[in-house]
């Protein structure tokens, strides 16, 4: 296969998916990872796709945009992992957490199905999934139902009668964008009325948002920043972003890449 032939191979399973990693087109398409390598960095500079750790995602931007489940799931793994981290040390034995849907929450997931006696509401297919695949007995998962969305979260009338019949302790929040004008948003309005129940069953908000979610701006708001209790992301937190969140949200924590929980950086509001 020529290089054009393969680019355009490429280029097509990524806007058909989403997204598309390294290793899966080494395998698919017979060549060297370097190869590949090459291959989406020409793309890359042809501004078709983006690139991203391990693979490469579609293009797009909007308020209405709404990637897939596995193309954010390549986007700044190291930075959710260390927020998911950060979040796992806020969960009690015994409480009730309501886990939202996207890729953050997921990699929460993976953190919490340790926890003892948890009881878990979520409208979150890849999260429920999660914790069923763990099996733990002592573990309660509620999930909602409703029509599904490309990132995989149950949403609607059906999803917001089931939450609103439910108290939770803490809500676990991901979230497309955050804007000090706009709050934390979503580009899918049935999500961001599913999120805004989620919010009203809790008696504390903690939302998990990456550095890159600074400044995006979703069509619907789920909540203001003021509403948040504690707000985690990631030291690659652009500097000016930082007093103007803090001075919003109840706690902003912000977390290393790569460090461990115990040695994360946390920047109190004051």
């Amino acid at each position: 296969m020529l290089a054009q032939q393969r680019q355009q191979a490429i280029l097509e399973r990524v806007r058909r998916n989403g997204a598309a990693r390294v290793a899966d087109l080494v395998r698919e398409l017979g060549v060297s990872d370097m190869t590949i390598r090459r291959d989406l960095e020409v793309l890359a500079e042809r501004g078709l796709i983006e690139k991203v750790h391990g693979g490469a995602t579609a293009t797009g931007s909007g308020s209405t945009e709404e990637p897939g489940f596995a193309a954010k799931s390549v986007r700044q793994q190291a930075e959710k992992e260390a927020i998911a981290r950060r979040a796992a040390e806020l969960v009690r034995p015994g409480t009730a957490v309501a886990l939202s849907a996207g890729t953050t929450i997921w990699t929460l997931a993976h953190h919490l199905v340790d926890v003892p006696e948890l009881t878990v509401i979520t409208n979150s297919l890849q999260v429920a999934d999660v914790f069923h695949r763990a099996g733990r007995p002592d573990q309660t998962v509620v999930l909602t139902g409703g029509v599904r969305t490309p990132s995989d979260a149950l949403v609607g009338p059906v999803a917001v009668a089931a939450i609103r019949e439910l108290n939770v302790d803490t809500l676990m929040l991901g979230v497309h964008g955050m804007n000090v004008r706009a709050g934390f948003t979503t580009p899918n309005l049935l999500e961001a009325e599913t999120n805004r129940a989620l919010v009203a069953a809790a008696q504390q908000l903690v939302v998990l948002a990456d550095h890159t979610k600074w400044g995006t701006v979703g069509i619907s708001t789920i909540a203001k920043l003021d509403e948040a209790h504690v707000l985690i992301s990631d030291t690659g937190l652009p500097e000016e972003a930082r007093p103007l969140l803090a001075d919003q949200v109840g706690t902003l924590v912000l977390a290393e890449p790569g460090e461990t929980a115990q040695v994360a950086a946390q920047v109190a509001a004051q």
